[in-house]
């Protein structure tokens, strides 16, 4: 169940907080390279961070080992962090939206690196009893690690991923949604997208960038609705809650055929919007990403 649990963590988040549906990822590389006393600054921020919530959890009895995940500075990610075509149309090849993909490749996606971190598996060896008191004691110690090393005033560890999609969100309202290049390119693209029959309710450019994440994001979770038969009627009807299908990757293949479809479709619609787009997304997250140590 932890497990199950996790995994619609990383799901949701990617999808709310995470996702660069041109097909890119964490923000990384280049910008690195480009300033690197303020990467460095950056990664001693995280590394504060890791170190407070480990004295505290320490001083409630339980273990708690500082990490950083490692960055990703792969020449296929800072392509698509810069908006090349090439590199994105790869990347959806493969992965469509990068939904569905985490059941066929489940070593590959969000899940995977979460497996990364030895916190998880400590975790994962309590007792029911003991992982009770370990998640009240790290929302403590997230409130506590919060102020003391990045000045957040936060109330929970769920209310630190919130707070980081909270400030991403606005930052791109702010500075993508009123960039008159992008807005002039999402007429185009929407004209494109409907002839070839899908739905476009708003445009926006960053309505347009989630557009189909969003979609199968929504088929996943009515999949794992559908599979929650006992699931209580007040969490079916919680805003913006997230419930993860558990599916096979043989099972959950003819899904991912058609977000792959879909994807690629709409990066050929998308294709001047991307390019200009994600080199912009990618650095206002970055920017985000260092306030948050994240």
């Amino acid at each position: 169940m932890l497990k199950r649990s996790r995994l619609a963590i990383a799901m949701s988040l990617s999808a709310a907080v995470l996702c660069g549906c041109g097909g890119a990822a964490e923000p990384t590389g280049g910008t690195e390279t480009a300033q690197p006393s303020r990467a460095a600054a950056a990664k001693d921020k995280k590394h504060q961070f890791e170190a407070a919530k480990a004295d505290c959890m320490k001083q409630k009895g339980f273990k708690y080992v500082p990490y950083v995940k490692p960055e990703d500075k792969s020449e296929d990610t800072r392509k698509r962090n810069s908006g090349d075509y090439q590199a994105m149309r790869k990347y959806r090849a493969k992965y469509g939206f990068g939904r569905f993909a985490i059941h066929v490749y489940p070593t590959e996606g969000p899940d995977a690196q979460a497996e990364m971190d030895p916190n998880v598996k400590i975790q994962e060896d309590l007792s029911p009893a003991q992982n009770d008191a370990y998640n009240k004691a790290i929302n403590v110690c997230m409130v506590t690690a919060g102020k003391q090393a990045l000045g957040l005033t936060l109330k929970s560890r769920m209310d630190y991923y919130n707070q980081l999609g909270l400030a991403r969100k606005r930052a791109k309202a702010a500075e993508l949604d009123g960039d008159p290049r992008l807005v002039e390119l999402t007429g185009p693209m929407a004209t494109c997208l409907k002839g070839k029959g899908y739905s476009v309710t708003d445009t926006k450019p960053t309505a347009m960038n989630l557009r189909g994440d969003e979609e199968f994001g929504r088929q996943q979770d009515k999949l794992g609705r559908a599979q929650q038969k006992n699931l209580p009627d007040d969490e079916k009807r919680t805003s913006g809650s997230f419930i993860m299908p558990e599916l096979t990757p043989e099972a959950a293949k003819p899904y991912l055929a058609k977000e792959i479809k879909a994807a690629l479709d709409d990066l050929e619609c998308g294709k001047d919007f991307y390019a200009t787009y994600v080199p912009k997304e990618a650095a206002l997250e970055q920017k985000i990403n260092d306030q948050f140590a994240f």
